[in-house]
């Protein structure tokens, strides 16, 4: 193991063990470096590996602290990994996409309000209107996220969108270029919604799992072709 590498793990011992609790201070350099057995340099790295992680927050002129350690913003620190999945890696994600995201708009059936309703219905006219693919990929993001927030879950709003990133979405409809796709994914958020509107948790399962599996054909076939590709 590289000695940045152990400097880590240790900084991540101290975390686990309760010795540095979310939101304490981090001892002085000095001092951590040979309370750890480390090099300066060695801590320095950790330091700022972990604080590319969220698990570490320096504060200008104030030191650095344990983050709060919230789940939901310790997994943006994946979002990169996701956005540059492509191939089989990116079929991977979406097949974990397919495993969450049904479940999660069948709760969103009982619990969105008229109010998230109404939201979902505007962005539905407005990405119908869409002038380019940057705002209907937009749309189609605040589309799943009113979806997944609703749940309550930070934790699955924010795998969700790490799954399905507005860099992977972009690269998808870029590939296809279909006008034919754009019709596609916009009949399939209706039909989501309108499940959601009817209350009816089962069917909206099934829509967004139609959905989602509408983008797996198109990453298996790799051809583009008319009636494989769609948004996510």
């Amino acid at each position: 193991m590289a000695v940045t590498d152990q400097a880590i793990e240790r900084i991540k011992e101290m975390i686990v063990s309760g010795a540095l609790p979310p939101g304490a201070r981090l001892p002085n350099e000095a001092d951590l470096a040979d309370q750890l057995g480390l090099s300066r340099n060695s801590l320095r790295e950790a330091v700022r590996a972990l604080t590319a992680m969220r698990i570490l927050i320096p504060r200008q002129g104030d030191g650095t602290y344990v983050s709060g350690l919230e789940p939901h913003l310790l997994l943006e620190s994946l979002a990169f990994a996701a956005d540059v999945s492509q191939g089989h890696t990116a079929g991977q994600l979406l097949q974990i996409r397919r495993l969450l995201e049904p479940q999660a708009t069948a709760l969103a059936a009982d619990l969105l309000t008229d109010e998230n309703l109404g939201t979902l219905r505007a962005v539905l006219d407005r990405s119908a209107a869409a002038a380019d693919i940057e705002e209907f990929v937009e749309l189609d993001i605040a589309f799943h996220r009113t979806i997944a927030d609703a749940v309550g879950n930070p934790v699955l709003s924010t795998l969700l969108g790490i799954l399905s990133t507005h860099t992977q979405r972009l690269r998808i409809v870029r590939g296809i270029r279909y006008a034919p796709a754009r019709e596609q994914a916009h009949r399939e958020h209706e039909a989501i919604w309108r499940a959601l509107v009817n209350r009816d948790a089962v069917l909206a399962a099934s829509a967004s799992t139609v959905h989602i599996a509408a983008v797996e054909d198109w990453l298996t076939a790799g051809t583009g072709s008319p009636g494989l590709g769609t948004l996510a």
